[in-house]
């Protein structure tokens, strides 16, 4: 397992790009002079010694030496062992509502990026509990199962968008479903469902579905994300909006939140509707929430023992300096004698 400690840096290879560029501009503005002092003959018996190849390779000694360089501010670490850890905490499933209908704007910035940041932030405050993900429309699939790398949640919480599933529709239904697959019936944890929806068009059956997760231990707290004014779905290319969604009869569709829906799934299943239009006061509800959730220790595995490996790229990166500063720029000596391409000397001509 390796882990990047100051990733910030990358930005430092830029430095390359700068370099590669200079040389080409100091190449052509360096002929452009040559051109109007002499001709290549009378440049070739004036220098030479002088190499056409040294050049390019002193700038590769200069990438080289900035990349690995880089690196050594990066600063990877490499985890040795595995070991088991113990924890104590709770089995947490977010399901988020991926439907087109995610995209009207009645919150900023829409419904859908506004549910992630809401995601986002309650795993911040997690510490030791573990989180799966779920993505629904039409239809409901796994995004991402249970785990405690919060960091790999994030990332594919973040990559959430309406074009993952080709249905649309808000099957609730098929996300409560699913969600109750996360769930390890060996063990006895804590089982919590997030549910982050406009609630509108959803699949019917929902009733039923939500007493069989409330049989199987699992409270869902639903998280209404839209306004009951509702909006317009926005139809966007390249991020400008042409135009919005027409129903059959060419009117425009405006999404409204459905509360009543949302609120009738948490009740059923003893837990609790929660309004998602601020996001510190979700934030502090969510948390009051799981303070309050009985937690279980349970055994998960991790890397440990990380070593820094910073050594040997900064060793690497001084070394391709010191060649940059050995290599001249005149031919070698020793190659020149090999007379690799049968090169008759100017005395023999």
């Amino acid at each position: 397992m390796v882990v990047l400690e100051e990733k910030i840096y990358f930005w430092f290879l830029l430095a390359i790009a700068v370099v590669i560029v200079i040389y080409f501009l100091q190449l052509i503005l360096k002929k452009k002079a040559q051109q109007k002092f002499a001709t290549p003959v009378s440049l070739e018996k004036l220098s030479p010694n002088k190499s056409r190849f040294k050049p390019l390779l002193k700038v590769l000694f200069w990438s080289l030496a900035i990349a690995f360089l880089t690196m050594a501010l990066v600063n990877p670490k490499i985890g040795s062992k595995m070991e088991t850890v113990k924890r104590e905490g709770v089995d947490i499933v977010f399901a988020i509502d991926v439907s087109k209908s995610m995209l009207a704007e009645d919150i900023a910035p829409n419904r859908l990026e506004k549910s992630k940041q809401l995601v986002t932030q309650i795993i911040n405050n997690l510490t030791s509990d573990r989180v799966g993900i779920i993505a629904y429309a039409g239809s409901a699939f796994p995004q991402l199962p249970i785990t405690t790398d919060y960091g790999s949640a994030k990332l594919f919480l973040q990559a959430m968008n309406t074009d993952m599933v080709s249905s649309q529709g808000t099957a609730i239904n098929e996300a409560i479903e699913l969600a109750q697959t996360y769930y390890n019936d060996e063990t006895e944890t804590s089982r919590v469902l997030f549910l982050i929806s406009d609630g509108e068009d959803h699949g019917g059956n929902i009733e039923d579905i939500a007493e069989q997760a409330a049989e199987k231990g699992i409270r869902i707290f639903t998280i209404g994300v839209g306004s009951a004014k509702g909006g317009p779905i926005p139809i966007k290319r390249n991020n400008v909006t042409q135009s919005y969604k027409k129903d059959r009869s060419g009117e425009t569709v405006i999404t409204k939140l459905d509360e009543s829906t949302l609120q009738q799934i948490s009740e059923e299943t003893n837990g609790e509707y929660i309004s998602g239009n601020n996001t510190s006061q979700v934030i502090d509800k969510v948390n009051d929430i799981l303070a309050n959730i009985e937690k279980t220790e349970f055994e998960s595995q991790q890397f440990a023992d990380y070593k820094d490996q910073f050594q040997w790229f900064l060793g690497f990166g001084i070394l391709f300096i010191v060649l940059d500063v050995l290599v001249l720029e005149r031919k070698t000596s020793w190659i020149r004698k090999l007379n690799l391409f049968n090169e008759k000397k100017e005395d023999e001509a």
